[in-house]
């Protein structure tokens, strides 16, 4: 079994996720900029039954009808993102892992809402909008 461990900036929070992650990339819509403060998120999506916290409790905000994310109380590291309607996946800032290089982008998402001097050398899969979600 693969494990993926994290946690935020001060340390209070860990998480761990039991699996390999179903699917991870690049989001560029307009609400992940806003919530990161930068113009492009890496992510990693893991199964909810396979993802748990180990330390601390998040603090949630829910960012549209569509979706939560989960940050530390304590020093505000946005540590994932849920679907509020039928959440298979936690998607998992990539940058709160503490080995991120093991989860590689596969994809970008939201790149309607790709910040244009940001251009991102790779040959992965573009996608104007989400996988038939809503940005969260």
């Amino acid at each position: 079994m693969s494990v993926h461990g994290g946690g935020c900036a001060c340390g209070r929070l860990r998480f761990v996720a039991e699996a390999e992650p179903l699917d991870s990339g690049y989001c560029h819509c307009r609400l992940c900029q806003r919530t990161t403060g930068a113009p492009v998120l890496a992510y990693a999506s893991f199964p909810v039954a396979a993802f748990r916290y180990t330390a601390g409790e998040p603090a949630r905000y829910a960012s549209s009808p569509a979706g939560a994310r989960e940050f530390c109380p304590a020093c505000g590291t946005q540590i994932a993102y849920r679907r509020r309607l039928d959440p298979r996946t936690v998607d998992v800032n990539v940058g709160a892992l503490d080995e991120p290089a093991r989860c590689p982008p596969r994809r970008h998402l939201w790149t309607s809402s790709r910040i244009p001097w940001l251009e991102l050398a790779d040959d992965w899969p573009r996608h104007v909008a989400g996988a038939g979600d809503p940005p969260g």
